[in-house]
């Protein structure tokens, strides 16, 4: 889609990196499947330590700039079901994310045994299942309705107040 404000253009950005690193998390679960312990690739600890990264950073910035800054004007402007829904799924998503974090972090130290590495698969595959179908609501449902909805001024500020973080 293309967006005309900023925020949604940053926004939509950051939707599209985060499921292309979901793809990688997948592929590499799928490559390691039969394994009974964490890889010990290089390349594949440095995914999971950016999958870590990551859900710190979607965990807290996206998802707090979303419920502080843009699911109120929702509210304002009459849509407040679709900003409770998605708050609702934000709740699910921090707590998947946070027990998937130190899997992550054991996983990429290579200290995961073969029950948490299991732990983490299954996991990781929740997390993937409920972030993309998540990112697929706000990009075809918020995002387009913040872009009618946000004037030239809101949005630069809008912006302005994402990218400062």
């Amino acid at each position: 889609m293309n967006f005309q404000r900023q925020v949604c253009r940053q926004l939509d950005e950051e939707h599209r990196a985060h499921l292309a690193l979901l793809e990688q998390v997948e592929q590499l679960l799928a490559r390691t499947a039969r394994r009974s312990t964490a890889p010990a690739d290089a390349a594949d600890a440095a995914l999971l330590r950016r999958l870590d990264r990551e859900l710190g950073h979607d965990v807290q910035r996206h998802f707090g700039f979303e419920e502080q800054s843009l699911f109120p004007r929702l509210v304002d402007n009459g849509d407040g079901g679709m900003a409770e829904l998605l708050m609702q799924e934000h709740e699910v998503i921090r707590e998947v994310a946070s027990e998937l974090q130190p899997l992550a972090q054991a996983a990429a130290a290579g200290t995961l045994d073969a029950a948490g590495w299991q732990s983490l698969g299954q996991t990781a595959l929740e997390l993937v299942e409920r972030q993309v179908s998540h990112i697929q609501k706000e990009t075809m449902a918020l995002l387009p309705l913040l872009d009618d909805l946000l004037d030239d001024e809101a949005d630069r500020e809008l912006a302005l107040a994402y990218a400062a973080g």
